[in-house]
């Protein structure tokens, strides 16, 4: 029996559909705004005999942006959702 479709045959490589450039702009301006509550909620704080100074202070700047990147593509709190409406909302009435 031949079942016929448009779903290709198992383990045929398909492309992944483009990026939606509205989408990657909303979780960017998500991840922004989850890194800036990460910096301010102290959850990369240490104690101070653990030593501290410029460069434990650069570096965590960075884990706070991953941790909010990961945070923003794994759903996040829905900001990017909500902005993502609204850009698209402001195309459809130009």
């Amino acid at each position: 029996m031949e079942i016929s479709g448009k779903n290709p045959p198992l383990g045929a490589a398909v492309a992944p559909a483009p990026p939606d450039p509205q989408r990657k702009i909303a979780e960017e301006f998500e991840a922004s705004f989850l890194s800036e509550m990460l910096k301010y909620s102290g959850v990369n704080k240490t104690s101070e005999s653990f030593g501290g100074g410029p460069g434990e202070e650069a570096f965590s700047s960075m884990l706070n942006d991953a941790y909010a990147q990961a945070l923003s593509r794994s759903g996040g709190i829905g900001i990017a959702d909500l902005v993502y409406k609204s850009i698209i909302e402001n195309q459809t009435k130009k």
